[in-house]
């Protein structure tokens, strides 16, 4: 597949993919899955040809929509449920168009899914234009000296290779920001705020290499497992708490850290630095410096900390199975008179992953409804998915539990 649209897109976004190499251990999750690598995960979306009908950022197919754009799901159950909701529809426009649907080994689906997971977590270039007005609006241009023109309070900002990550920002606003805010008290100016978009504007005028397609430190790679060291090592779990365990004083950073970009993450820093710094001070507590790979292991630690959420119930997996018709086609343990597969018997369901793969390779037939009519597509909430997912590893573990 040489000079495939989505191998050229993967170059931009296989540089900057954090591997999300805790997946399998998230908050809530026992380590049954196998690790899960986003940039693996975009080789398998350009060999299974997946861009034939879905581009990424604008590169790829255009008949489904573009998966860099499309609301993200908040779960690896979320992503499991588009794709099993969406396989009638799929299957059917890959035999109109004479695309052969392709199977998923566990491992390629796993990777899959962390790489339409992390999608949203990188940043596309800011407007330089916008950036060298928000230098001036902002007050930046007060303290600090760029191309030629500013003030001397602050560093001259003309050499920040450093600072092509959006990590590298978060880390600096971070580890800076108390002596900035002070400087600023002291000569009456009015600290401001950003939003993620402004600051990746700004970001783009200061740093225009930033957004630069080639550039292989746009976003610092992560480690979640680091990162969940860290959180606890650098006392942030003493002010805030994730997946509901930890502190109070500050908002629970697992919802909060799955739905922000890193620039998002750093505006967030720079906005929340005063209170944070008062409240650690109230409390005792020495603000800590982060590296920007310390920075980056946290990010990627809030980032994935929901991927799996807290997992499905083996007794509701049942029966949800029960009543979207899934017993009626199979088997349990070898009843008779079943025209599917005896699922007590299928091999290598071990991880969530293995269960994903075996959904997307289902074959797209439903069960017959009362009167021999055909049924509907079976549709499942992210619950329900996390739920079936549970019940199916169960299998061939224990006995089976009667169906509801």
């Amino acid at each position: 597949m040489k000079g495939c649209p989505v191998r050229r897109a993967a170059r931009v976004i296989v540089p900057a993919v954090f591997i999300l190499s805790g997946l399998g251990v998230a908050w809530g999750q026992p380590a049954s899955a196998p690790s899960q690598d986003p940039s693996t995960g975009a080789k398998v979306f350009d060999a299974k040809g997946c861009a034939t009908c879905h581009s990424v950022n604008g590169v790829g197919g255009k008949i489904g929509p573009d998966l860099a754009t499309v609301s993200r799901p908040r779960t690896f159950y979320d992503l499991a449920v588009d794709m099993w909701n969406h396989l009638p529809k799929m299957a059917g426009k890959m035999r109109e168009l004479g695309i052969t649907r392709p199977s998923l080994s566990s491992r390629e689906a796993g990777n899959l899914a962390a790489f339409l997971f992390t999608l949203n977590y990188f940043d596309s270039p800011g407007n330089v234009e916008a950036g060298r007005k928000l230098f001036t609006e902002k007050g930046c241009v007060a303290c600090h000296t760029y191309n030629g023109a500013g003030g001397t309070i602050g560093p001259n900002l003309d050499h920040l290779a450093h600072f092509r990550s959006a990590i590298g920002v978060a880390s600096a606003m971070w580890n800076h920001g108390p002596q900035m805010a002070d400087k600023m008290k002291e000569r009456g100016i009015e600290r401001p705020t950003f939003t993620g978009t402004e600051l990746r504007d700004l970001l783009t005028y200061l740093v225009p290499s930033a957004g630069a397609k080639d550039s292989s430190v746009y976003v610092l790679p992560g480690r979640p497992d680091a990162g969940r060291r860290l959180f606890a090592e650098k006392g942030c779990v003493q002010c805030h708490a994730v997946g509901g365990a930890g502190g109070r004083v500050g908002p629970d950073l697992a919802e909060r850290g799955v739905r922000q970009s890193p620039m998002e993450f750093a505006a967030t820093i720079w906005n929340k630095a005063p209170a944070m710094a008062e409240a650690m001070k109230s409390q005792a507590i020495t603000v800590p410096q982060l590296s920007p790979a310390e920075m980056a292991d946290i990010v990627a630690y809030l980032y994935s900390v929901r991927y799996f959420g807290s997992g499905g119930n083996i007794q509701n997996g049942y029966t949800v199975a029960t009543r979207k018709g899934c017993f009626t086609c199979h088997a349990l343990r070898g009843e008779r008179g079943k025209r599917a597969s005896d699922l007590a018997k299928a091999k290598g369901l071990d991880s969530p992953a293995a269960v994903l793969a075996a959904l997307w390779n289902h074959s797209v037939v439903t069960p017959p409804s009362i009167g021999g009519q055909k049924a509907e597509w079976p549709l499942f909430t992210s619950q329900e998915m996390g739920d079936l997912i549970a019940m199916l590893q169960s299998l061939g573990q224990k006995a089976t539990p009667k169906a509801n």
